[in-house]
This record gives structure tokens, C-alpha cells and sequence, in this order.
């Protein structure tokens, strides 16, 4: 039985009732028995986050609806072995994160060339128009290497502590420590002061 698309899982928002009013963790327990009906309810609940993430790390709708469709696929296939239902969400994210950076890898070529390219235009000077501090720091975070890049999607953009964030890309949490920081550097000497401050902005909007 395929697993339900995430153009699909995103627009849908009525599943069965019955199904719905399960908790997320009955949820997760009947998926790890089998129950394609609840994996499903729980794509539904989760595909719009998953997408975003991607879409800010790959920074490409296309082939961030391929990186989630994947990772869907795979944690369908594997949910049996999932050690807690409690690790569901962290351990979707996971899959995601990697089948990110499986796609960018794949495309690297490509996305340094597009890298080259956004560097060499001239940077706007004008700060006054949130809409305009907004773009620049979007196209900063653009810039920023996968690894930084992940590292403050998770953190920002999902809200996550560090610690979580290094869990879910199986790094020690000095390192995720040392990526952001490093991120946040290079973001700032881009757009000015309090930059880390209004990633979170770029990152919902």
C-alpha cells in the first residue's frame, strides 16, 4: 500500500473520525503494528512541517516534496522497528534531515554554482523595509553551508533545543553548538546585528 502523497497529506485535513481522535502516541502504536490508516492520520498531522524544513534546507519545493515523499516511504517501511512511539517525530525529522542531505549531495555541483552566482550580486544597502531585511537574511541563510544551514532550521525553525536538534543529525551537541555559532557569524557580518534574532521570522514566513 503506497504511502499517501505530500501534496496529498498536505491538503488533506479530514481523515476518519474515528481515527482523529486518537492520540498521537495510539497513533504512532497502531502504525508500528501495521495500521496504514493511522500512519496516514499522522503524515497528515506531520507533512506540512516536514516540508517546510526541507524546503528551507534544499531550498527547492521540488526536491524537497521528493526528500519528504522519501522519508515517508522509508519510515513506513521501518516503523515496525522503532524502538518508542515517543521517538516518532524525532525520529521522522531524522529521516527527513537525511534524505536532504542525501538530495544535496547528490546535487552539489549544481548548488554551488547557484551559490557563486547569489554572491556575486551586489548586496542592497538599504535595512529600513522589513520586507527587504527579511529577503536579505533569507538569501544569507542561503548561503550558509548544508551543515549550518540544517542546524538552524532545526533549531529556529522547528523551535528545537540544541540538544535535540544534535540528536536528530547524530551529532555531539558542541558540534551543533559550534555549526550555529559559526552560522550566526556569517549571517550577521550579511545583515547586520540581531540577525539570529529574526531567523525565526524567515524560517515561518
Amino acid at each position: 500500500m503506497a504511502v499517501l502523497g505530500v501534496a496529498g497529506a498536505i491538503r488533506e485535513r479530514d481523515p476518519d473520525l474515528g481515527v482523529a481522535m486518537l492520540t498521537q502516541i495510539e497513533l504512532v502504536d497502531r502504525a508500528r503494528a501495521g495500521d496504514h490508516e493511522a500512519f496516514e492520520t499522522l503524515v497528515r498531522n506531520a507533512a506540512s512541517r516536514l516540508y517546510g524544513t526541507a524546503k528551507l534546507i534544499l531550498r527547492d519545493p521540488e526536491r524537497s516534496e521528493d526528500a519528504v515523499q522519501e522519508a515517508l516511504m522509508v519510515a513506513w517501511r521501518n516503523i515496525g522497528a522503532l524502538r518508542t512511539s515517543e521517538a516518532f517525530h524525532a525520529w521522522l525529522y531524522r529521516l527527513t534531515v537525511r534524505e536532504c542531505q542525501r538530495l544535496a549531495a547528490k546535487q552539489r555541483r549544481h548548488v554551488i554554482a547557484e551559490a557563486s552566482v547569489e554572491r556575486s550580486e551586489p548586496v542592497q544597502p538599504d535595512f529600513s523595509r522589513s520586507v527587504d531585511d527579511r529577503d536579505r537574511l533569507d538569501r544569507e541563510l542561503a548561503r550558509l553551508p548544508l551543515d549550518q544551514r540544517t542546524v538552524v532550521v532545526l533549531h529556529f525553525y522547528l523551535d528545537l533545543p540544541l540538544a535535540d536538534a544534535a540528536t536528530i543529525l547524530d551529532i555531539p551537541i558542541g558540534t551543533a553548538k559550534s555549526r550555529l555559532h559559526r552560522a550566526l557569524e556569517a549571517m550577521r557580518s550579511g545583515v547586520g546585528h540581531g540577525s539570529d534574532r529574526r531567523v525565526g521570522e524567515v524560517a515561518r514566513s
